[in-house]
């Protein structure tokens, strides 16, 4: 691929800005597609790149990507799996910041968050937030979007995601007795919580 700049060099460009039209470009790297309105946007702070496909290739649509300030820092996008620490839940949504993508430890700081609707995927009206989630808890998530303020919406609704590791009220590591609950090994007192299966 070739690099067609923009005038000065590229373009400065923040997450969740919109880049153009999926019928115009494709997305690259730190960009991605909206399946409701089929728009690119930017999924990370960066430059702005459009780079123009081979003569021969069969989609002749030209790639638009964001290259980070850091390069090779991991960067959440829709889809990847993510683990995050939980830093403050309430009656409707809990918010994270999220610490590695896949295997990938972040460079930059970029916070998550967990809506009622995205913990399980059934009896969803009757998900109690707290019941579900404490500040400190680890997590892992899924990356659904880039959502409002800069941050991005995470899910739950899998078997495999939820809570991995939580602090009781005593300070110890609790052990997942359930898919709903969780144990504290010093005290024996039960908490609830969104647990992650593990394994088989």
């Amino acid at each position: 691929m070739q690099i067609v700049e923009e005038e000065d060099g590229g373009e400065m460009v923040t997450p969740g800005e919109v880049l153009g039209k999926a019928s115009d470009l494709k997305p690259g790297r730190g960009a991605y597609v909206s399946p409701h309105n089929r728009t690119v946007y930017a999924s990370l702070n960066g430059l702005r790149r459009i780079l123009s496909p081979p003569p021969d290739a069969p989609d002749q649509r030209p790639t638009v990507e964001v290259t980070g300030r850091r390069a090779n820092g991991a960067v959440p996008e829709p889809g990847s799996i993510v683990i995050a620490r939980v830093t403050r839940v309430m009656a409707r949504m809990a918010s994270a910041d999220i610490m590695c993508v896949g295997a990938k430890s972040m460079k930059e700081k970029f916070s998550g968050v967990i809506r009622q609707q995205d913990v399980r995927a059934t009896e969803i009206d009757k998900v109690d937030m707290h019941s579900s989630f404490r500040p400190g808890d680890i997590v892992r998530a899924l990356v659904l979007s880039l959502g409002d303020a800069r941050a991005y919406y995470l899910s739950t609704a899998k078997n495999e995601l939820g809570v991995l590791s939580a602090e009781s009220a005593a300070g110890a590591t609790m052990v997942p007795i359930s898919w709903t609950e969780m144990q504290c090994p010093s005290t024996g007192q039960i908490e609830h919580r969104k647990v992650a299966k593990i394994g088989g």
